[in-house]
């Protein structure tokens, strides 16, 4: 398999319901509002514990996540500090000998509207979210997104665009996946900050 750079997603400062949803579900160190994060997903999957040798050594950061599946490994890496970040990632885009801009470009996938939701739907949503419980009557956005790893990014932008509460973000697999629900204008306010932020991003096809 070719060695895929799949995500490589710098967040300049975690919002406080996107912290502590990672915080809640990650096996590593626990992340606060406020830290900078970095998300690096590549392909073959086992070329991350590589990626995460690098970056650890190379700056004051902390994991959260070094996960691998079928397909891809995912590493997720932060500091109170941005420029430590910042500095780890350069280091592990050195090794790999790429730029930022070598990146898999995110692309959506789908993105869902629902206004009042349905109780019973939100019951559903609620028996395996990680994060905010869905309320009946809200309305709720899904956006899908590819590379899986970006939607943390896509939380963090929406959060920073309205008032929303995080329902539950997945960020491993082939698809990344993101619920938010609030009422409706400011449900909308973050669907669209999340979806800017992935078209606004560079990188490859």
């Amino acid at each position: 398999m070719d060695f895929q750079l799949r995500t490589y997603a710098f967040i300049d400062r975690m919002q406080p319901q996107a912290a502590a949803q990672l915080a809640a579900t990650c096996q590593g160190d626990v992340p606060v509002a406020g830290m900078a994060e970095l998300f690096i997903e590549v392909a073959p999957g086992n070329e991350i514990f590589r990626c995460a040798d690098v970056a650890l050594k190379a700056a004051d950061v902390r994991p959260a996540l070094q996960v691998v599946e079928r397909e891809f490994g995912l590493l997720e890496i932060h500091s109170r500090q941005q420029a430590e970040v910042l500095a780890a990632g350069a280091a592990v885009l050195e090794h790999l000998n790429l730029a930022e801009r070598d990146r898999t470009r995110p692309r959506v996938a789908s993105a869902q509207f629902v206004t009042n939701v349905n109780p019973y739907q939100a019951q559903l949503i609620n028996k395996w979210r990680k994060g905010n419980l869905l309320i009946p009557g809200a309305s709720l956005f899904i956006l899908e997104v590819a590379p899986a790893a970006y939607a943390p990014l896509a939380a963090n932008e929406a959060e920073k665009g309205a008032e929303v509460s995080l329902i539950e973000v997945r960020a491993v697999g082939r698809f990344g996946r993101l619920f938010v629900s609030g009422t409706e204008s400011d449900v909308r306010a973050a669907a669209e900050a999340a979806t800017r932020a992935m078209e606004g991003m560079e990188g490859r096809e």
